[in-house]
């Protein structure tokens, strides 16, 4: 293994973890985890991008590659991996599945978001005085899910 493969990691207790996963979602999650044939390598990655018509939104996807400055722990069984930013927005959010007669999906309750889409996939952020940030996107209203 070369040095550039070895990068530091931060590894969070379970107590102080970015992100909380339910017992629902991490199952169904290590579902779809099996379903693609992936190994135990791989770990879920939660972030948050630029874009959405607030400003920011959710991502999540299956990465089998730690980076510097990652947070990494296990809740719910589930190995997650959280960058150092998106720790910084999601600090205290939890994720659950929620299953309804509309159909099935993954929830982020995000405690630092101040308005979030219909949809659920895109946010708001306080800023460091607990109001809303300025700036962000501006797609609500145009026909997309809806900011509440």
């Amino acid at each position: 293994m070369s040095d550039t493969m070895t990068k530091p990691v931060t590894v969070i207790d379970v107590q102080t973890s970015p992100v909380s996963i339910s017992a629902e979602a991490a199952r169904r999650l290590q579902g779809l985890m099996q379903e693609k044939n992936l190994s135990e390598q791989f770990a879920l990655r939660v972030f948050v991008a630029g874009g959405g018509c607030s400003g920011l939104q959710y991502g999540m996807t299956f990465d089998d590659q730690v980076r510097e400055g990652d947070a990494e722990f296990v809740e719910s069984g589930l190995r997650v991996l959280v960058d150092s930013m998106s720790a910084n927005y999601m600090a205290g959010a939890s994720i659950d599945y929620i299953d309804s007669l509309m159909g099935g999906g993954f929830k982020i309750d995000n405690p630092n978001a101040v308005s979030s889409c219909g949809c659920g996939s895109s946010f708001k952020p306080k800023n460091e005085s607990g109001e809303a940030a300025q700036g962000g996107g501006g797609g609500c209203g145009s026909g997309g899910c809806g900011c509440q």
